[in-house]
């Protein structure tokens, strides 16, 4: 066991990764039972660390809101937070999170989450794919305020390159596995979004949009010192 982790049965608690990154340590919960994820959060809290839980079922939600007043769950961005990390006064510049359609919204809704607990403010603009693109073009110059822009897109991916070429900002392409049978599950859209002819697109993994929201932040942080 090193310095800044405490252990127990299942996990090591990284109570010192704010030191190191600046960021304190987020809980993937999928995959961990419910009593596994909530010893952790437990744990976290002991240690007066704030708490954002990914991928948390509603059941997991509900445990912890009942045990820690300041707990909040999201329902459609199946996110999880216990506590602050950032005052709502404090957060910085502006993150602009677009989703290609409604079925995109729970990744988009966990990267504007996400984003804004980590210090980012945060504009969420949904249902805007190409397949009706002049719904884009009818928020272009919104999207142009931001620092940074995450692009979900599911199906083909194609919103993330469209982005890159009308905007100044980097853009961070977060692909979903909204689609039918030939997308495999996002695969076609995380192809598509690496293959993007425009420059200026980051790609993370497919559903990760706590990911694309810890990049985007990582860029509008460094924006406002500058």
């Amino acid at each position: 066991m090193t310095d800044g982790q405490d252990a127990f049965a299942y996990a090591f608690i990284d109570s010192q990764r704010e030191d190191r990154t600046g960021y304190p340590e987020a809980v993937y919960c999928l995959g961990k039972t419910l009593d596994q994820a909530e010893a952790v959060i437990i744990r976290m809290r002991e240690q007066g660390l704030p708490v954002l839980g990914t991928k948390a079922a509603a059941a997991l939600g509900e445990r912890i809101c009942r045990r820690f007043p300041d707990g909040a769950y999201d329902p459609v961005a199946r996110l999880l937070t216990v506590g602050k990390f950032r005052e709502a006064e404090d957060r910085k510049g502006l993150v602009t999170v677009v989703a290609a359609g409604t079925s995109d919204l729970p990744i988009a809704r966990e990267a504007a989450l996400s984003a804004e607990f980590l210090g980012s403010r945060v504009e969420l603009i949904a249902d805007v794919g190409v397949a009706g693109i002049h719904r884009l073009f009818n928020r272009l110059q919104d999207i142009r305020q931001a620092r940074a822009v995450i692009a979900v897109a599911g199906m083909e991916g194609a919103l993330a390159g469209v982005i890159a070429g009308l905007v100044r900002a980097p853009v961070i392409a977060a692909p979903t596995s909204v689609g039918y049978g030939a997308s495999f599950g996002g695969l076609a859209a995380l192809l598509g979004m690496l293959t993007a002819c425009a420059p200026g697109v980051s790609v993370v993994n497919i559903d990760n949009g706590f990911g694309a929201a810890y990049q985007a932040n990582l860029i509008n942080q460094a924006a406002s010192r500058v």
